[in-house]
């Protein structure tokens, strides 16, 4: 049996995340791509132990993560040193491939600061989501 006071430590040890969801919505479900993602991410989470502090999105389709609120926000939390990483869904989430110059000056600055990112979705957990 645990006690508070474990639990809350045990909390306070957790590496500390931002989830981060930018999601293309679909034309039947709009909302599948975001939902899926946010799973995804708070299993990978909770696999390894890690505090999701808050989950920020945004709407799909501006390439430039600068352009983004909730990218600015990301960024604002891991600059007060609040989060340790980001979770995203893949590497496409902060920029799509055609300007990957710019999600790697976006995951540079992150590094720089001391945050890692990590990305949640596998072969694994898309086969789970989809049984």
């Amino acid at each position: 049996m645990t006690t508070d006071a474990q639990e809350n430590r045990e909390a306070a040890s957790a590496p500390r995340a931002v989830l981060y969801v930018c999601a293309e919505r679909g034309v039947a479900t709009p909302t599948l791509g975001a939902e899926r993602a946010e799973q995804e991410g708070r299993a990978f989470a909770a696999a390894r132990g890690i505090t999701i502090i808050e989950t920020v999105t945004d709407p799909y389709g501006q390439p430039d993560p600068m352009c983004r609120e909730g990218w600015k926000r990301v960024r604002e939390l891991a600059r007060r040193g609040e989060a340790e990483m980001v979770i995203v869904r893949w590497p496409q989430a902060v920029a799509p491939d055609r300007v990957q110059d710019l999600r790697h000056r976006e995951i540079g600055e992150l590094l720089e600061q001391g945050v890692s990112v990590r990305y949640s979705w596998s072969p694994l957990s898309y086969t789970e989501t989809v049984r």
